[in-house]
């Protein structure tokens, strides 16, 4: 099943009209269906299967980490709606195994296209990966900030809400873990 476009279009108007909007005036009256668009995109994730990004792999002798940062992406807060941007870093150390380095932003988006909240979404991406590529660690953080901290309620614009999930080598080896924290966040020596 799919986004109902039509139930979002009257709950939106019905939103407009509780908040003493006219849902009829000119600037409004395309915004319900506006704004069901935009849920079938946010919410995209709900519908997909991120496993598939990680089906196709390849024989490869590499045992070292295997890192991409900067992974950019925006999700959307379960408890508020609002979205939550950052970015995301995912490190493996694979096992006979490797996959295309596109597939690990295509599984960070497919995980943070649905009502969602930082620390699962952490999880969830470090566990399948674990589960679907089978590597010796995984390692993801995330960086995000959260519009439903900065807009509304304590209003701190600048914070940022980092997680982090290890498994398997990231986890049992410190000296593992500051290799990844250097390559990603820098050594902190700035002479």
């Amino acid at each position: 099943m799919g986004v109902d476009h039509e139930r979002i279009r009257k709950a939106v108007r019905e939103i407009l009209a509780a908040v003493g909007e006219d849902p009829d005036r000119e600037g409004l009256l395309e915004t319900p269906d506006r704004v069901a668009r935009m849920y079938a995109e946010l919410f995209s994730g709900l519908h997909t299967n991120p496993a598939i990004h990680l089906e196709k792999t390849f024989t490869q002798k590499h045992d070292e980490m295997v890192l991409v940062k900067d992974i950019e992406f925006a999700s959307c807060c379960e408890h508020h709606l609002l979205p939550f941007i950052g970015k995301a870093h995912i490190a493996y150390l694979p096992h006979g195994k490797i996959v295309g380095l596109s597939k690990l932003a295509r599984v960070v988006d497919a995980i943070a296209r649905r009502p969602q909240v930082q620390e699962r979404m952490t999880e969830q991406i470090a566990d399948l990966i674990m589960s679907q590529l089978r590597p010796r660690g995984v390692a993801v953080i995330i960086e995000a900030d959260h519009t439903c901290m900065t807009i509304r309620g304590v209003r701190k614009p600048g914070s940022k809400t980092i997680t982090s999930s290890m498994r398997g080598g990231f986890l049992q080896h410190s000296a593992t873990r500051t290799e990844l924290m250097a390559l990603i966040f820098g050594r902190g020596d700035r002479g």
